[in-house]
């Protein structure tokens, strides 16, 4: 199995940590956020990963070098550039996630304790062209889902806009809060690379991956996925967050 971690990004929100490291070294019960969620993907069964790298791009890859990529193949998709946001940075790590089986993508500020092969394996029984880990959690702004757990749309509820422009209301529509954990079926490339091209013309270009599903949802099947049972979540792209998230582990470790 293959996954992709996003560890590019700038951590604006992590300051004064992220003024001189990744964001994705942040520190939970003593383990960088990045090995916690490498360590996640290998008891999931993943075998090769890419992990993309921008803002401190060295640092990530130090890390990598002295734990011996923690025993699994890792690839690094170099943005050092140009940060691509969430949909350029999957489009430019196809090269390594094409295949004939789904893939995960995981945020690196994301610490969760569910078992992720169950939701690859809810990814595949609905045949879905991609799964989103979705729960009914306070946010201004949410994507919505049919009865059948399918994407109709997004809402920013601050503002009341709604879309994609085709949709008129959000009645009827379950209103879920995105997780920052996906599973993707390798035949959406395609579909990407045509939305990147026609929004941004040929080349490498830097979008949001959720604007896409968006604009797809009538085109792919883009499913809502939630765990069975209780878990632990916790977004460690803030100072407070990140507390809280080493509190959770010093009572019960991930």
């Amino acid at each position: 199995m293959k996954a992709m971690i996003f560890a590019a990004g700038l951590g604006s929100r992590l300051k004064p940590f992220t003024d001189r490291h990744p964001k994705a070294l942040a520190e939970v019960g003593g383990t960088p956020m990045l090995g916690l969620v490498i360590g996640k993907l290998k008891r999931a069964g993943v075998t090769d990963m890419v992990v993309n790298v921008h803002h401190f791009a060295t640092q990530i890859t130090d890390y990598l070098d002295a734990n011996g990529n923690f025993g699994v193949r890792i690839d690094v998709s170099d943005e050092s550039d140009r940060l691509l946001d969430t949909g350029g940075g999957i489009l430019a790590a196809r090269e390594w996630l094409d295949g004939d089986a789904p893939f995960i993508v995981h945020n690196a500020d994301i610490l969760t304790d569910f078992d992720i092969s169950d939701m690859v394996a809810a990814h595949n029984r609905g045949n879905a062209d991609v799964s989103l880990l979705t729960a009914s959690r306070k946010t201004s702004r949410y994507l919505l889902f049919d009865n059948d757990g399918n994407l109709r749309g997004w809402e920013n509820i601050s503002t009341g806009e709604l879309k994609p422009a085709s949709l008129t209301s959000a009645d009827g529509l379950d209103a879920l809060a995105f997780g920052g954990i996906h599973v993707i079926s390798p035949r959406v490339f395609d579909a990407l690379a045509g939305y990147s091209r026609d929004n941004y013309g040929e080349g490498r270009h830097t979008f949001s991956i959720i604007p896409f599903y968006v604009d797809s949802c009538d085109s792919l099947k883009i499913s809502s996925y939630q765990p069975a049972g209780d878990y632990r979540w916790h977004d460690i792209g803030k100072p407070q967050s990140l507390v809280e998230a080493n509190e959770d582990f010093r009572r019960s470790p991930f």
